[in-house]
């Protein structure tokens, strides 16, 4: 069990730094919990992102809610929530204030186009690490693909982008055959 202040710290400081909205803060949580405090394994973290997506509500929120949750109980759940959401808040209402006031000059537009390249771009790194380890989950060799993931990840695009499917149908459709083929394979 950790510490209730380390995971409000470590929390803390990923709300500091959550730009881009909720996807591309999934990088940053990633760092924190898998890389800087070993907290968890990229397994963890990518089983923990997928049921993020199952549940209602803001992923870096349920993210936090989770991970708290699962380091420190009830008491590490809420800890790790409200120091995410808490330095959002006060820099969200703060820019708020000022992005009204000050939203028409060149360099304030600039800023916000740059964060939005950034952002894309952090979506980009986790998305592919995240198929990396849905498809080559034992490392990138040919012998080691998981066929089933990597048709399931393309007919799962071609579904959502051609026929605008629920994704969360097609999530509850994929973890239904991935469920039957582990009972056959």
């Amino acid at each position: 069990m950790i510490p209730v202040f380390e995971i409000f710290l470590n929390f803390l400081k990923i709300g500091l730094f959550a730009f881009g909205g909720a996807y591309a803060v999934i990088p940053l949580i990633e760092e924190q919990m898998v890389t800087n405090t070993k907290w968890m394994t990229f397994a963890e973290f990518s089983d923990l992102i997928a049921i993020d997506e199952l549940t209602p509500g803001p992923i870096i929120v349920n993210s936090s809610t989770f991970i708290g949750m699962k380091l420190g109980g009830v008491p590490g759940a809420i800890a790790a929530t409200l120091a995410c959401m808490l330095p959002g808040m006060i820099i969200a209402l703060t820019l708020i204030r000022l992005y009204s006031k000050y939203k028409e000059i060149p360099v304030i537009l600039e800023a916000i186009r740059v964060l939005r390249c950034m952002s894309v771009a952090l979506i980009f790194s986790v998305l592919i690490k995240m198929f990396m380890a849905a498809v080559f989950p034992d490392g990138f060799a040919l012998k080691d693909v998981s066929y089933l993931s990597l048709a399931m990840v393309i007919l799962s695009f071609f579904v959502l982008k051609k026929y605008k499917v629920n994704p969360l149908l097609v999530m509850l459709v994929c973890g239904c055959i991935n469920l039957i083929a582990s009972f056959i394979i």
